[in-house]
Parts: C-alpha cells; sequence; structure tokens
C-alpha cells in the first residue's frame, strides 16, 4: 500500500480547488498579491504534484497596482464542460477591518489549461469565493458567499446562488441566499456538487485560523431548502492543538477514474518554539467516502486531518526534478518566480539586455503597493538556503540592491548594497516587522567588490545573513533573527499570505539604477 504525506503543495498554496479531467488532475490556489495570478498544479496519481501554469498573466485580467496586502486574488475555482476550463475568482481591492469590502468576482477560460486564457467576464461584487457549478441539465450555477457590513447583521450572511449564461457572458435572473450556515459562523468557501439526486453544498466555516472547518448541506433542489449534515463539521482540527495539521477548512472534492474519493483542503502547520505558521496556508488532501444514508465523510472513520494518507489506485507518475540553481539564461523568468502586484516589463526587469543575467532597474521601495522591482518565490520548507550573485555600484544611499525575505510590505528581512558617504560601496541589513524599521547590524564597506554573493540560510524561526567576494570564503552578518515573524500569526491582523524569498532593487532617487543578478539558488534542506 502506497502513501501520500501531506501537505501535498507545501508553502503558501491555500484554498485549494482539484479538478479531475480525464487521468489529469489540477489543484488552483490563491495567489494574493503575488503576480502571476493563480497558481495550477497537474498530477496524475494525487500523490505527485508540479506546477504548470498561471492563468493569470495580463493585466487586463489582473490588475492589482494599489491592492493591499493580502488583497487581489482570493479563492480560485477550476472547472470544467464541453471541452472548456472555467477560472472564477476574485479581486479583493479594500478589506480593512470589518466595514466594506471591495471584491471583484471575475470568470475566465481556455481549452487548454497550459494555454492563453481569456479576457475576464465580469460577474458580481457581492461577495467572495466564487464557485462555478455545471448541472447535469446544462444549466450553470454560481455561488459566492454574501457580505453584508451594516451593523447588528452578521458579515457573513449566507451563500448566494445566480444563474450564469454561457451565451449572454453574464449572471441572469435573481440572486437568491440558499444558506445561511451553521452555528461555526463564517461560512464562505462554497462549492457545489450533485450525487444521486442531491445537491451537495461543501462550505468552509469558522475563519480561516485555528477553528476553520469543512461542512456540507444537502438539497434536492439546488436553490434549497438545505439540509445540514447531522455530523458536522465533517473536517477540523479545532479541537486538537497537538495535531501537525491545524486550520484544515475551506475543502474541494473529487472522484478519481476509479471511484475513489478524495477532499484536498487548507492547511497550515506551527512551529513548536512560536507556534507560528512559517509556510503560510498550504494544501492537503484525504481519502473520503460516502455512508450508506449519502453523507461525505473522512475514509478514517473520523474528522481530523491526517499527514499519512492512503494513495489511490493509479500508477505512480513521478515529475523531473528541477534544478536549484536559475542561471537566468532564460528570456523568460522561470515559473516559480512571482513578482508584486504588477508584471514587471522591460522597464522595470529583463532577461535580454544583459543576456545570462536577471537586470532589475531600481524602482519603489519594499512599501510600495504600486512599482515593485522584486523577483521572489515561496518558501516551502522549514530550513532552506538562498543564495545570489549581484553586481551593482549604487551611487547614494537611496539605491539599494540584493536579497530578501519579505512577507509582505510591513515585515521582511533585506540584505542590501547601498553607498554611504563615507564607506563607499557597502553592505547591510534592513528589517521591518509591522512597519518596525531597524537596522539590526552598522552597514560594512565591501568598497572594491565587484560581485557580492549574498546568501540566507532559514532553519525554522532562525535567519542568518551572509556575504561573500568568492562564493566560498563566507562571512556571516548581524544576529540570528526571528523568521518567524514572516508569518500570518505575527503579522497585521488580516494578513494570510506566506514568507517568501528573492531578489531586488530599490532607486527612490528616481535615477533607475540597475542591479545585475547572476544566478539565484534556492535549496531546500530537510
Amino acid at each position: 500500500m502506497s502513501y501520500i504525506t501531506n501537505p501535498i503543495l507545501p508553502g503558501f498554496n491555500p484554498d485549494p480547488s482539484i479538478l479531475r479531467v480525464g487521468e489529469d488532475y489540477y489543484i488552483a490556489t490563491s495567489t494574493f498579491e503575488w503576480f502571476p495570478g493563480v497558481q495550477v498544479h497537474h498530477s496524475k496519481d494525487l500523490v505527485n504534484w508540479k506546477l504548470i501554469a498561471h492563468p493569470l498573466s495580463r493585466v487586463s485580467q489582473l490588475d492589482m497596482k494599489g491592492n493591499p496586502s493580502s488583497g487581489g486574488v482570493w479563492a480560485p475555482c477550476l472547472s470544467y464542460s464541453d471541452g472548456v476550463f472555467y477560472l472564477i475568482y476574485t479581486d479583493a481591492k479594500s478589506l480593512d477591518g470589518w466595514g466594506f469590502k471591495d471584491t471583484h468576482n471575475y470568470l475566465v477560460t481556455a481549452t487548454d489549461i497550459n494555454g492563453e486564457w481569456s479576457e475576464p467576464i465580469y460577474l458580481n461584487s457581492s461577495g467572495f469565493d466564487p464557485s462555478l457549478f455545471h448541472d447535469d441539465d446544462g444549466r450553470k450555477w454560481l455561488v459566492n458567499m454574501l457580505w453584508d457590513y451594516r451593523t447588528g447583521k452578521s458579515v457573513f450572511a449566507g451563500i448566494l446562488l445566480q444563474e450564469y449564461s454561457v451565451e449572454e457572458k453574464r449572471l441572469i435572473g435573481t440572486p437568491k441566499n440558499i444558506f445561511k450556515g451553521t452555528e461555526l459562523w463564517a461560512t464562505e468557501g462554497p462549492h457545489l456538487y450533485k450525487r444521486n439526486g442531491y445537491y451537495y453544498l461543501m462550505t468552509a466555516e469558522g475563519g480561516t485560523g485555528h477553528h476553520h472547518a469543512v461542512t456540507m448541506a444537502r438539497s434536492k433542489n439546488i436553490d434549497g431548502p438545505y439540509e445540514v449534515d447531522p455530523e458536522n463539521p465533517i473536517l477540523t482540527s479545532r479541537h486538537d492543538p497537538t495535531l501537525v495539521l491545524q486550520k484544515a477548512g475551506h475543502g474541494s472534492m473529487v472522484c478519481t477514474q476509479y471511484g475513489e474519493w478524495y477532499m484536498v483542503h487548507l492547511c497550515s502547520r506551527p512551529i513548536p518554539t512560536t507556534g507560528r505558521c512559517i509556510l503560510g496556508r498550504e494544501t492537503a488532501i484525504q481519502k473520503m467516502m460516502w455512508t450508506d444514508d449519502g453523507w461525505f465523510r473522512m475514509a478514517s472513520g473520523g474528522n481530523t486531518p491526517e499527514v499519512k494518507v492512503q494513495a489511490p489506485d493509479i500508477p505512480e507518475h513521478k515529475w523531473e526534478l528541477e534544478p536549484a540553481r536559475d542561471d537566468f539564461n532564460s528570456d523568460k523568468l522561470n515559473i516559480h518566480f512571482a513578482t508584486l502586484r504588477i508584471p514587471l516589463g522591460e522597464d522595470i526587469m529583463s532577461l535580454k539586455e544583459r543576456p545570462g543575467y536577471l537586470r532589475l532597474k531600481g524602482k519603489e521601495s519594499l512599501i510600495s503597493t504600486h512599482r515593485q522591482s522584486l523577483v521572489a518565490r515561496r518558501q516551502q520548507s522549514f530550513k532552506y538556503t538562498a543564495t545570489t550573485c549581484i553586481e551593482f555600484n549604487p551611487d547614494n544611499f537611496q539605491q539599494m540592491a540584493g536579497l530578501v525575505c519579505i512577507y509582505d510590505r510591513q515585515n521582511f528581512y533585506y540584505l542590501r548594497v547601498s553607498h554611504d558617504e563615507e564607506l563607499g560601496k557597502c553592505i547591510g541589513i534592513v528589517a521591518s516587522q509591522n512597519m518596525a524599521f531597524n537596522q539590526p547590524v552598522k552597514d560594512i564597506s565591501i568598497e572594491g567588490f565587484d560581485r557580492v554573493y549574498l546568501k540566507v540560510k532559514i532553519d525554522y524561526d532562525k535567519l542568518q545573513f551572509y556575504y561573500s567576494n568568492d562564493e566560498e570564503n563566507w562571512i556571516s552578518i548581524g544576529p540570528i533573527m526571528d523568521a518567524s515573524t514572516l508569518s500570518d500569526e505575527f503579522c497585521n491582523e488580516g494578513t494570510f499570505t506566506g514568507a517568501f524569498v528573492g531578489i531586488c532593487c530599490q532607486d527612490m532617487s528616481g535615477s533607475n539604477k540597475h542591479a545585475d543578478f547572476d544566478w539565484f539558488e534556492y535549496i531546500e534542506r530537510e
């Protein structure tokens, strides 16, 4: 018997939506303010997964300039009907507190999941977590949670249902609130399914933290009334803080080509020292079954997430390992890299101006929500080493470039090369914890260094920077710092993304000073 080890998509891959087309499995996950939008992973066996696509790759599909941290793409839903892939997503424009929210919902389509996706069709802005259901009579239905800002009302006001017209490319008819949720509250993340004459509504409840859960309800009619599963929640870790997989919720189900059922769901793994989840919200999978009376249950008989899960009866299909070092020899950015809010054109980033190098042209500071010259990838292991080589000749202290570990605009650790009036070319650290800036070590002169090698080692909550002029003799710089500040739990309320590591360049003098990066290497050490 073979097993799946959870999580299957580690490190900031939340809100999974799973889809099977023939013998191929796909999972779409949220990307928030990181561009391009939506990660799509592919598997042949539910065990081994490979990142293959980002459907939202154009500003015309996703314009996030100015979006707040943890705004942007929420809870995509991937579906398939009559040879067409459908992707529904939210672009969250404002999300402060419990008052107003601006959450715009869109639809894009493609006939090839790896191909170019369509221009977006606007759907509504009544809430978030939209999902499209294709009924067996050919009709299509959108569900999304309803947000109610009014005093004395529940902001999570229920699940709206409305028909979508393929011909008219818009929602038609009147939306109906079909489910107000259970006592767990915070009803969101809806998905509709149909089996044996019942419509099944799967929702996420309890909030996307330690009280998260997956709940189910069913009805003979798509618009209700919905009968709540008497054993809800069908999945949660809310009652057991000792479980490896915490925050379990936001589920999506799939049936294999051989009739086995599984559910993917969101989860997080706290580290023992601080209890913070430095890898953000991840994706796990559980083996499921249907009871004789028609309810969806974990095959284990319980309702808590398991780390080891029985794999389906499908031949194993492994993917070729990707190289740890990117030498920037392609004219396209590696699929694992992302930028903040906008794509970086030749005016900000170039892989062509100096072949074999990634050139970043200095733009706004790390706290900007508009034009950052930054390229980064997800942290996907508790222990990793990231290294890069930079050629950069700044003229003043407003010009800087280097290696950054970043959660959002308020939380980062930045090993940067800059210029000081007395030291000349120098190296030092700029850090921020919830916008409290500090420089934990005095700048050190590296005058005469043509190339500078930069390294960071992460070991759970420990972060240490290093630099070198030859890639052999490494010098530690600054103290061991607390990497667990780059987490949902530490950052200001309303943040739920994950830690990234990457390279960046700033020129706040407006001179567009550029930095050339020869390569970037990311090695997981677990």
